[in-house]
C-alpha cells in the first residue's frame, strides 16, 4: 500500500502482506524403518536429482517398506486433488524438495 511521506511523494512498500491460516504441524513418527515413503517431485529441473539422491540415502539408512515417487503436473500449480489423495492413501510419510 502506498504511503505519503513528508516530501509529498508516494512510497510503495514492496513487502506486501502475507495472510495464512495457522495449522498444527504433524506429529513426529517414532521411527522411519518400515514406513511407506512418498516422494513428491514438483517438476523443477534439479528437484528430481536432489530427491532421488536423498531418497537413496534415506532408504539405505532407514529401510522403508516402500518408496513411491509422484510427480506434480507443474511446479507453478498445486498438486491435483487426485494426486494428493493417492499420496495420502499410499504413504505414511512424504518428502518433497525444490532443487533450484
Amino acid at each position: 500500500m502506498p504511503k505519503l511521506v513528508n516530501s509529498g511523494h508516494m512510497v510503495f512498500d514492496p513487502r506486501g502482506v502475507v495472510t495464512a491460516e495457522a495449522r498444527p504441524i504433524s506429529a513426529r513418527v517414532p521411527k522411519l524403518a518400515g514406513l511407506r515413503l512418498g516422494v513428491l517431485d514438483n517438476s523443477k529441473w534439479n528437484g528430481n536429482k536432489l530427491l532421488r539422491k536423498a531418497t537413496a540415502k534415506l532408504q539405505q539408512d532407514y529401510g522403508f517398506a516402500s518408496v513411491t515417487f509422484y510427480t506434480k503436473e507443474s511446479f507453478s500449480k498445486v498438486a491435483a486433488p487426485a494426486l494428493m489423495a493417492a499420496i495420502i492413501a499410499q504413504s505414511d510419510i512424504v518428502v518433497t524438495a525444490i532443487g533450484d
